[in-house]
């Protein structure tokens, strides 16, 4: 599978902290986060470990890369106008195809802006429709979200998209359990199938004029009716991999917490995401994870995700 893959983008994510922590130190911060109350007893949904990885042949290196298909669609109102041209610049270019939502030039720019739910609900039938037969993998995400596409692929490749995973951060809310928006929703062909379903019916009726609840939460309603649960996805060491703080947010509480171990109780090496990100702490956290690398320093992995041909990567 994948050796040193965790040396990688460790690195990578700490010197990418690293940069953030010396913006932090000159100039004020502004990050918005909704807090929500999170659950010690969720389903857990792991990444492979070091020590199950292999070497695979170049023959089976090809047949993993392409066993994983992701289809990357950010949902964001008009107020988010200007990040779609850093997301189009920087991680969204690792995604296998990445489409926006919610702007005038999006396909579905028709729809009322100020029902978010609608937006989820309509965004989901357009994209299983049009592309429920081509990836299988989705992932959705906010404008503030980072995501990191290689390490997504590398917890998604032993996963089966036949089965109905939905999977993320997850938040327990009464008796409700759900992914959170913040921190990206990830789902398999089988559930964007079940979810399709769903949406067509009464059970995914807007349900907000009843209760409070979130987009994510009513997402998560619709998919408890088509028989699908949430997931947290997590590292072989049990550390979320799905964020929906920003990094220097992530680090500010390990120092707080857990001084002596400020790196191990920040974050995971495998991590996916990380939110409430301004377009130009975008641009940073490229040149963290992808661009600075310490010369001489050479990595053995044996097992690349490549982006889509003809894409402008980093």
């Amino acid at each position: 599978m994948v050796s040193d893959r965790k040396l990688t983008f460790s690195m990578g994510l700490l010197l990418g902290s690293i940069s953030y922590v010396l913006i932090i130190a000159f100039g004020q911060m502004s990050v918005g986060h909704k807090g929500k109350i999170q659950d010690h007893e969720h389903h857990h949904l792991r990444a492979p470990n070091r020590e199950d990885s292999f070497k695979p042949s170049e023959a089976e290196g090809v047949a993993l890369r392409e066993s994983v298909r992701v289809y990357c669609f950010v949902l964001g109102e008009p107020k988010y106008r200007g990040y779609q041209a850093i997301l189009r610049g920087t991680w969204t270019k690792h995604c296998d195809k990445a489409e926006f939502y919610g702007s005038e030039s999006s396909p579905l720019s028709n729809r009322k802006a100020n029902d978010t739910w609608l937006q989820v609900r309509e965004t989901y039938k357009y994209v299983f429709e049009k592309y429920g037969s081509i990836y299988n993998w989705f992932f959705l995400a906010r404008p503030t979200t980072f995501a990191v596409i290689e390490n997504l692929k590398y917890f998604l490749l032993r996963k089966n998209a036949t089965q109905p995973l939905y999977l993320g951060h997850t938040v327990k809310y009464g008796d409700l359990e759900y992914v959170a928006l913040e921190g990206g929703i990830v789902l398999s062909t089988e559930s964007m199938k079940r979810l399709d379903g769903a949406l067509r019916s009464e059970n995914c009726r807007d349900r907000s004029m009843i209760w409070k609840l979130s987009e994510d939460m009513q997402l998560a309603v619709c998919l408890k009716y088509a028989g699908v649960r949430a997931e947290n996805a997590e590292d072989s060491e049990g550390r979320d991999v799905f964020n929906t703080k920003p990094i220097e947010r992530l680090i500010q509480e390990a120092i707080s917490n857990n001084p002596q171990h400020v790196v191990e109780g920040c974050c995971s090496d495998m991590a996916v995401t990380f939110n409430g990100l301004t377009p130009q702490k975008m641009e940073v956290m490229m040149y963290g994870v992808y661009r600075l690398r310490a010369f001489g320093h050479h990595f053995n992995d044996t097992l690349v995700f490549l982006p889509p041909s003809g894409s402008d990567n980093d």
